[in-house]
């Protein structure tokens, strides 16, 4: 018996480690692109995102219990299996945070928990219904429905806004209406991934015996999982934000206030139904909308291709890392302090290499930093859209640069030709 509590501290511990993790890397979801306008100053934005993680964390259970009774066979899970899927689950947060890719915290969860589960009670422990209907298709329609009804706001809100004399007060609703929103997407957040962890420490406890099974989680498993989120979301994941806010494409307010409000929207909508939704592909999604729905803007899509490449190996990569874990886990007590082990070093060597290049609340808005992605032509898309309808008053891309040394025909037939002279 005192082995066994033993090891469901240590489980508990190290749910509320990926929490804390799973907190500072997804703080971009909420605040990169009010960072990034200018809305709010970068330790204001996240100190209210963190308050508003721990206050959605109370508002629903629904995805906790998709997670602790829907996705894996309570019946075959040990406490082991958990430690070891959420093993799999922080090196890859702590990986995608190291190199800066807005990558999913929920599916490096549930793909640790599946590799954990798979070896050890084998593939007829996971409900595959389940994954289906609420992780992958959501994964794949959340980006796009958010992306498409951000690009429509977008626009949209340009349009209305060309109806009016353009200024300050103009600027300024925009800005405290993406404050207002990004509030609601940090709320969403706290509503969606703190639950997260509240279903794998209800999982624990079930596994563990210390609750029955298809028990709600307990009100000191909900606020432990809110504070730990809430806590990383104040650290903040700077890494991340400026990718977001400045790595994908330049936002104007009103394409702030659109990419926030439409992830908002969508992650709300799949709490509510229950559905495990990465809110990183949401919010990413939403913002690449934005840029396409500002005419001349650009979207960075060299920078998206290397998030769609992490995106699909979130899931098998951390399966694959759980699954090494639980097996050496099987072997005892000493096969388990290995991997704590391991993981306590691994973790300390990924914030070692990143102490090599700082990035924090003074230089997140740097954009010459980004790797270099500012500089990055415009795509074929984005050269398309923005011959067929020029941009805004007042706004500049990449394509305006390009047309500008290029002469018009009046010019060429007012210079006197070469053979002339």
């Amino acid at each position: 018996m005192e082995s066994f509590s033993l090891i469901l501290a240590i489980v508990v511990v190290t749910a509320l480690a990926f929490d804390f993790t799973n907190g500072f890397h997804d703080t971009a979801n909420a605040m990169a692109t009010t960072i990034s306008t200018g809305a709010l100053k970068p330790k204001v934005a996240v100190a209210m995102s963190a308050v508003l993680n721990l206050v959605g964390a109370f508002l629903s259970v629904e995805v906790a219990n998709t997670i602790s009774k829907g996705l894996v066979d309570e019946s075959g899970i040990r406490p082991e299996v958990i430690f070891a899927a959420l093993v799999g689950a922080i090196l890859w947060n702590l990986l995608t945070w190291l190199v800066g890719l807005p990558s999913s915290s929920s599916h490096a969860l549930m793909g640790g928990l599946i590799g954990a589960t798979i070896a050890s009670a084998g593939t007829g422990a996971v409900h595959g219904d389940v994954l289906v209907t609420k992780v992958l298709i959501p994964a794949i329609a959340a980006p796009l429905v958010a992306g498409i009804a951000a690009m429509l706001a977008t626009r949209l809100s340009y349009k209305l806004g060309a109806k009016r004399a353009e200024g300050k007060a103009a600027e300024k609703g925009f800005r405290a209406g993406q404050i207002a929103s990004a509030g609601l997407v940090s709320l969403a957040h706290g509503t969606n991934d703190a639950q997260k962890t509240m279903g794998i420490i209800t999982l624990a406890l079930v596994a563990g015996g210390a609750v029955s099974p298809d028990s709600d989680p307990p009100v000191w498993v909900i606020l432990s999982a809110g504070l730990a989120i809430a806590l990383g979301t104040y650290l903040g994941g700077w890494r991340i934000i400026r990718t977001m806010g400045r790595g994908l494409t330049d936002l104007q307010p009103q394409q702030g206030f659109a990419a926030q409000t439409s992830a908002a929207t969508v992650i709300l909508a799949s709490s509510h139904l229950g559905f495990s939704l990465s809110t990183t592909h949401s919010v990413s999604g939403s913002v690449m909308g934005a840029g396409l729905g500002r005419k001349g803007g650009v979207v960075r899509w060299s920078t998206a291709t290397r998030m769609f490449v992490a995106w699909g190996l979130t899931l098998p990569a951390a399966a694959v890392v759980g699954a090494l874990a639980e097996y050496v886990t099987g072997f005892g007590d000493w096969g388990t302090a290995l991997v704590a082990v391991f993981l306590i070093a691994s973790s300390t060597a990924i914030w070692v290499v990143s102490r090599r290049e700082v990035i924090d609340a003074t230089n997140v808005n740097d954009v010459e930093d980004v790797n270099d992605e500012a500089a990055e032509p415009a795509g074929v898309i984005t050269t398309a859209i923005a011959a067929v309808t020029p941009p805004p008053t007042g706004t500049v891309s990449v394509t305006d640069d390009l047309t500008a040394t290029i002469p018009s025909p009046a010019e060429v037939t007012a210079k006197p030709s070469a053979t002339a002279l």
